[in-house]
């Protein structure tokens, strides 16, 4: 292991702050809680699921030089999306044309937002006539328009995925601009949820500019900025200084997608990681060639991957920041599916950004047995439907996520039904989607076996049926994971791979990752998400772990002998004591 890493403080090896360490603490976590309200803010106003309840979101503060400075920690997938779209946005726009009380929008993936859904909102924040920063938030709207309901469509580009914001300035000295909201709208389904949505986000920068100038009245200007100098330096050395922990050297690994959507080519994924002189990189050259489908990456979402493992190799109490950031890199050329340019489609990227984010991991592997996992489910899995509501007579947009197995670690099992790496959005209760939708959920459980086996298991995966009662619907899933299991780890094997299944109960029938398609009135369509991969020889698990699982149904009598070795008077032995029992 490396302790001094996992701990909570950093190891005085380095030159701390050069300003009063009190002042600086206070100012650091002031700072960090000014973009946590702004959390609570959008959440609670929010009107859509995948905000309100699965909180889909970041908030930020930059400094006057557009630096990244406070992140509330909530997507992985946002960390280097809000750093690198924010000052690019505010230079396009011109940072002096922006007033108080102003707000601008923006989600071109192609700037370096995340993909489409994304949506930034970008706000100066001025204290007696002098700006002392910009607040804001990206959060993920339902629908932006395109082909598909909640924008999921299995595109060739990506003017085909929804309505693409330059930077726009949504609202004037505090005064939303009614012509731009408009035209917004008039492009989306979900008018009523965009709309509460886009206030929401309007409201969250609105209450960060009030904390930053209720702490500007006790702190200047001047020292507001020098702390924002001291704490990124600060950062950039206790990054440097950590990863200055690690092995030093270059590793590689490589791994597959399934398919684009349109053929069944796989697509490769090729990792080089290097480690020296206080910094990470990835070098993503001998990846596939950028595809006419939905799950190109750009070069800011391949860094988040990056971003997300440095931070999982780093001390905790590092901020997220541009000084951690400055720390991380990716190289490699142009062109490539994780370093696509435009009009190339990436609604469905973080598909390909989750499996980087694994195999960044599996390429680190040898450098630090200890403490690598097994790869996690290493999907996002996307799905999207909508149609006409026939009780509210409106058109309905629903989006969500479905949570996985995580892959077993060098100690303990998996975690079963998460969401893993990059993907940090929460579930969506049964009664609230029922309650708000017509959509009946008729299944959501664990499936047995889908953890990899292991001396310690991979998480399960998770089944959730969908099922239309009132009215047809046309429904995406934009996901993968069929073809190529997540993989175990030291002689652990794979967790299983994913299901996409039309009518269970009566047609069964396999669907692809990535479809569009109508469903009809009382259709179901079912989702099984992967399984974690196993971590060591299954049958040196421990025989209570085993009979635990058993109990649970976590395994399957079938599987306790085929890879875990139970043999049959264990078996009975087993079942006896629980009949006994029962």
């Amino acid at each position: 292991m490396i302790p001094d890493t996992q701990t909570r403080e950093p190891v005085a090896s380095f030159e701390l702050p050069d300003m009063d360490p009190v002042t600086f603490e206070v100012l650091r976590n002031a700072l960090i809680n000014v973009t946590e309200e702004m959390a609570l803010t959008i959440r609670r106003a929010a009107y859509s699921t995948n905000i309100k309840t699965r909180a889909d979101f970041s908030c930020a503060f930059f400094d006057n030089q557009l630096r990244c400075v406070a992140q509330s920690f909530a997507q992985p997938a946002h960390l280097v999306s809000m750093a690198t779209i924010a000052p690019t946005a505010i230079r396009e726009f011109g940072i002096d044309r922006l007033r108080a009380g102003d707000a601008i929008l923006v989600n071109d993936p192609h700037r370096g937002a995340s993909h489409l859904n994304d949506i930034a909102c970008i706000a100066p924040v001025f204290v007696r006539d002098a700006r002392v920063g910009f607040v804001a938030n990206m959060a993920h709207h339902v629908d932006v328009g395109g082909s598909s309901p909640a924008s999921l469509g299995i595109s060739r580009e990506l003017f085909q995925e929804g309505l693409i914001l330059p930077p726009t300035c949504i609202a004037r000295e505090g005064r939303i601009d009614e012509n731009v909201l408009g035209l917004l709208l008039a492009n989306v389904r979900a008018r009523r949820e965009t709309n509460g949505d886009l206030r929401a986000q309007l409201s969250a920068n609105f209450v960060g500019a009030q904390r930053l100038g209720d702490l500007a009245s006790r702190y200047s200007p001047s020292e507001i900025a020098h702390f924002c100098d001291e704490l990124i330096a600060y950062t950039e050395r206790w990054t440097a200084h950590d990863l200055s922990r690690l092995p030093s050297g270059s590793w590689e690994a490589e791994a597959f997608r399934d398919d684009d959507g349109f053929t069944d080519e796989p697509i490769r994924l090729k990792a080089k990681v290097t480690i020296g002189d206080g910094r990470i990189s990835l070098d993503v050259s001998g990846s596939s060639p950028q595809r006419e489908s939905p799950i190109n990456c750009t070069r800011t979402m391949t860094t988040c991957a990056l971003a997300f493992v440095a931070k999982c190799l780093t001390s905790p109490g590092i901020s997220v920041n541009a000084g951690f950031l400055s720390r991380i890199s990716v190289t490699g050329p142009d062109g490539l599916i994780c370093t696509a340019q435009r009009p190339a489609g990436v609604v469905g990227g973080w598909e390909t950004g989750q499996k980087l984010a694994e195999l960044i991991l599996l390429a680190l592997q040898p450098a630090l047995p200890e403490i690598i996992p097994a790869s996690g489910k290493a999907l996002i899995v996307n799905l999207g439907f909508g149609g006409q509501d026939p009780v509210r007579g409106e058109y309905y947009c629903y989006m969500e996520t479905i949570a996985g197995g995580g892959g077993a670690r060098t100690t303990k099992d998996g975690a079963t039904a998460v969401q893993t790496n990059l993907h940090n959005t929460e579930n969506a209760p049964i009664e609230e989607v029922e309650l708000n939708y017509p959509i009946r959920i008729a299944r959501y459980e664990l499936i047995e076996d889908s953890g990899g086996p292991g001396r310690f298991r991979g998480g399960l995966g998770v089944r959730r049926d969908f099922v239309f009662p009132d009215a047809p619907c046309t429904f995406t899933a934009l996901s993968d994971g069929r073809k190529f299991a997540p993989w175990g780890l030291s002689g652990g094997l794979p967790g299983a791979c994913a299901r996409f299944v039309l009518d269970p109960q009566g047609e069964n029938r396999d669907l692809p990752s990535k479809i569009t398609m109508e469903v009809p009135r009382g259709g179901c369509v079912s989702i099984r998400t992967p399984g974690g991969g196993g971590m060591g020889d299954p049958r040196k698990r421990e025989r209570s772990a085993l009979e635990g699982d058993l109990l649970n149904g976590y395994v399957s009598p079938e599987a306790a002998r085929e890879f875990y070795g139970l043999s049959e008077k264990e078996a009975r032995e087993f079942f006896g004591r629980v009949r006994g029992k029962g």
